[in-house]
């Protein structure tokens, strides 16, 4: 192929030269003048960056001598840094900072090389305070400034370059000191003896704490193609912080720690970043997580993050990685115009067995040891938009595939099918021994317990127990709706399934490990059928705490009304059902004369017309049996007078019960969680009052309606 020959005139030929050589020589020119001229403008834009920092930050930064060392590189000696009114933040004796010419023509600071000898970051926290609140006050200042919303995309795509362009191709530091001082009770102290990067490879020597253990980040940098590749580990063992046992009572270690960034770039509208995170032999120890080691072998994420104008989240695209086992999560929180939360996870069909053992060692204890067959399959989905809450969805399922177990861990799951001994705790001790049998005068088989009694327990705790296979997923979708209304955990979703094996399989421990092997346990008993509905309900009646050392139907029906159970009536069956959740203080439902206190009526008329609705009782516009619940006479010699306040919140785990009005102490998530909370029902109860003698405030309307009624008449009796 042959081009075209062009001629082009000689006198345009040399128009282009000089043209072209007048550009470069004004360059030239341009450059001698700055290369003069640069200590002058360095000593501006020193000044300049001094004053800003006071200015916007309250830093007073002093620097002892600077100046050019080569043509883009910057020496200075003897710097300070410190915050108003604080400690001392950084001091560095000596470093040097060369930036690149190019990106600099265009207004992109990206550092070329980095010389540091000698230097230290001192972080100190007293009280609320700590030197680094003027990174608060310069984020306040800008939130007032900002009135146009931002784009999240946008502003993860700046954040990001900013972070890369300061991580230098060349870094040479030494003997650099990162001290941690939180109030005097817990101090921490980073070491860098060695930091280099070198032509992209990242070595470096921290010592921690003087001498307790050495660490080092090694891998690859490479900014400019925004990829890393950085893992943390210590020589000779694990990576520890007891910082964290001594401010949070949690021990956590590891091998190593590796964290990669593949890619970042636009998809799209999103920006999206690419990476990996994985950890060898992580050790986690809390008193709410579990009560002994918690252990992961061999963990890793592969991650796409997705950040849009208004949301964040991590694509399904991502893995999650046990052992063998594998999970698909996606998770996504938008901002605006509400906030929704959104999850889901997929497992896809996997061997059961390698699920199983991908678990994290000490997770589940009781199934320590089981080997099953077949295949499992999990899904789960949860959204949340705060601006319609009760429209939450959420679904959680667990699929067998041919699944059987082929030999029990640590607890034989179908031990209740015979007779065994039920140990009760309480705060951690055993209360004593109590055989689940017919040997115990006071088991109660299913066929003696007055079905009075069994459909009320049934309606006010768990109406789909003969149907649901342990979990009922409105009833959770329900307690989502109400714990998010209420800013706090108030209802939960426990089955009597779940009930029954946190009290027969587990420990009483109040932690996530446990409310998870709860989860697990119930799932593989009722899936597998290992154990009957109906033994499962027998079990549950004859173990369930119905007052101070009571336990079962059968106890607490000679306690309470000297009776066998199968001759209780529907308003005693009913009493029985409402001290389910919190027996402790059912002595304080009684008047002295061994009557219910009027407040509980409503709470019978509620529970009375379900039942009669579902054809399990008579209509009764009396009460359904209210008045007929009488404590038998031995009893009431142990009830406070009627005229005292007591706030029966605050006796759950109290014993004795003090006759005196206190406040109830708010909870926190975990107490509201494991606590003795209020079980949940998948009938939604009806509010009832306190159990205390405080008047309503109807109650107190009526009472002024009245008082005003009679000063009128003894008004009218005074002007006659």
């Amino acid at each position: 192929m042959h081009f075209p020959k062009i001629n082009i005139p000689k006198k345009y030929v040399k128009i282009g030269a000089w043209v072209l050589g007048s550009f470069l020589l004004i360059l030239i020119i341009a450059g001698i003048v700055a290369y003069n001229k640069r200590e002058a403008l360095l000593n501006r834009m020193m000044a300049k960056a001094i004053a800003k920092a006071e200015k916007d930050y309250g830093l007073d930064v002093k620097i002892k001598e600077y100046g050019f060392s080569g043509l883009n590189t910057v020496r200075m000696e003897a710097v300070s840094v410190v915050p108003k009114d604080r400690d001392t933040l950084t001091t560095i004796n000596e470093m040097t900072i060369g930036v690149k010419l190019f990106p600099l023509l265009f207004g992109d600071v990206k550092l070329s090389e980095i010389n540091l000898n000698t230097g230290k970051l001192n972080i100190v926290f007293r009280d609320s305070l700590s030197n680094l609140d003027f990174f608060l006050k310069r984020k306040k200042k800008d939130s007032t400034e900002k009135k146009n919303k931002v784009d999240l995309g946008d502003l993860a795509h700046n954040l990001l370059n900013q972070v890369l362009y300061k991580i230098p191709d060349n870094m040479e530091v030494k003997d650099f000191l990162l001290n941690v001082n939180d109030n005097d009770t817990a101090k921490l102290s980073f070491l860098t003896t060695t930091a280099t990067i070198d032509d992209g490879d990242l070595k470096s020597t921290v010592l921690v704490n003087g001498t307790e253990s050495t660490w080092h980040v090694n891998g690859t940098v490479k900014p400019g193609r925004k990829q890393l590749d950085i893992m943390l580990f210590a020589d000779n063992k694990k990576v520890e912080l007891p910082y964290l046992n001594k401010k949070l009572q949690a021990k956590f270690s590891f091998d190593t720690v590796r964290t990669e960034m593949k890619s970042a770039e636009y998809s799209g509208d999103d920006f999206k970043i690419s990476g990996s995170w994985s950890v060898k032999n992580l050790l986690v120890n809390h008193p709410k997580i579990a009560s002994n080691d918690i252990i992961v072998p061999d963990a890793k994420i592969d991650a796409d993050m997705l950040i849009g104008k208004n949301y964040v989240a991590l694509d399904s695209s991502s893995t999650v990685f046990l052992k063998k086992a594998a999970i698909h999560p996606y998770v996504k929180y938008t901002l605006s115009p509400n906030k929704i939360y959104e999850l889901k996870l997929h497992a896809p069909e996997q061997d059961a067995q390698e699920v199983l053992s991908s678990f994290p060692q000490g997770l589940f204890e009781s199934l320590d040891g089981m080997k099953v067959s077949g295949k499992v399959s999990y899904d789960l989905s949860f959204y949340l938009d705060s601006a319609q809450p009760d429209s939450v969805k959420f679904y959680s399922g667990l699929t067998p595939h041919n699944f059987k177990i082929l030999k029990w861990g640590k607890t034989n799951l179908q031990k209740i099918n015979s007779d065994f001994v039920y140990t009760p705790y309480e705060r951690g001790k055993p209360m004593r021994d109590i055989l689940i049998g017919p040997s115990n005068p006071n088991f109660t088989p299913l066929s003696e317990v007055s079905s009075n009694f069994k459909n009320a327990i049934l309606t006010s705790e768990d109406p789909s127990f003969f149907t649901h296979k342990g979990f009922v997923q409105e009833s959770i979708r329900k307690s989502f709706a109400v714990n998010f209304k209420e800013k706090k955990f108030v209802r939960g979703g426990s089955t009597i399934s779940m009930q029954l094996v946190k009290n027969v399989f587990l420990s009483r421990q109040k932690t996530l490990a446990r409310k998870a092997e709860e989860i697990l346990i119930v799932w593989l008993i009722e899936n597998n059928r290992l154990v009957s509905k109906n033994r499962m309900l027998e079990v549950y009646f004859n173990i369930i705490e119905m007052g101070q050392n009571i336990y079962g139907i059968g106890e607490a029906t000679r306690y309470y009304f000297g009776k066998r159970p199968s001759d209780l009536n529907i308003g005693e069956g009913i009493f029985l059902a409402n001290i389910v959740p919190r027996p402790k203080i059912a002595l304080y439902k009684f008047r002295g004369d061994g009557g219910l206190k009027d407040y509980l009526y409503p709470y019978f008329k509620y529970i009375g017309n379900i039942m009669a609705r579902r054809g399990l009782t008579p209509g009764d516009t009396s009460g359904y049996g209210f008045y007929n619940v009488r404590l038998r006479e031995g009893l009431r010699q142990y009830l406070l007078p009627d005229t005292t306040k007591i706030d029966t919140n605050s006796f759950d785990n109290e014993d004795p019960l003090p006759a005196i009005e206190t406040q109830d102490a708010s909870k926190n998530l975990f107490d509201r969680l494991f606590g003795r909370s209020k079980k949940d029902t998948a009938a939604t109860r009806q509010p009832v009052k306190a159990d205390t003698v405080q008047k309503t405030r109807k109650e107190l309307r009526q009472e002024r309606r009245e008082q005003r009624r009679k000063e009128r008449e003894k008004e009218k009796a005074g002007q006659l």
